[in-house]
């Protein structure tokens, strides 16, 4: 089993900047790639961004990509996402996931690949 606890949410102005944090304990958290997804009021939860096992491969949302950074640290084993410039629009509830698939080749940014989440995190962007 993983257990994830993500934490860094809060309130912010639009512009502003937030950093989430998820630590993980359980399985090696260094063999599978992390994911970040939210899930807005009366929404679908959705990708945000992911990160490979080695942490030198990423992927982003189209909307996010420029704003957001996600990285890892395998000796804390946690997983961080940088967000600036944050928007009213990514007011949500944040959560972190890992791949169930170890040492996985390819990043995958759907929900059913993840099999381990987080309880998730409120961000809330004021305008």
């Amino acid at each position: 089993q993983v257990q994830l606890v993500e934490s860094g949410g809060g309130l912010v102005q639009a512009g502003g900047s937030l950093r989430l944090s998820c630590t993980a304990s359980g399985r090696t958290f260094s063999t599978s790639a992390m994911g970040w997804f939210r899930q807005a009021p009366g929404k679908e939860r959705e990708f945000v961004a992911a990160i490979n096992w080695s942490g030198d491969i990423t992927y982003y949302k189209d909307s996010v990509r420029g704003r957001f950074t996600i990285s890892r640290d395998n000796a804390k084993n946690t997983v961080y996402l940088q967000m600036n410039s944050l928007e009213p629009e990514d007011t949500a509830v944040y959560y972190c996931a890992a791949d169930s698939q170890r040492y996985a080749v390819v990043i995958h940014t759907t929900t059913v690949a993840y099999g381990y989440w987080g309880q998730g995190t409120q961000v809330t962007v004021s305008s």
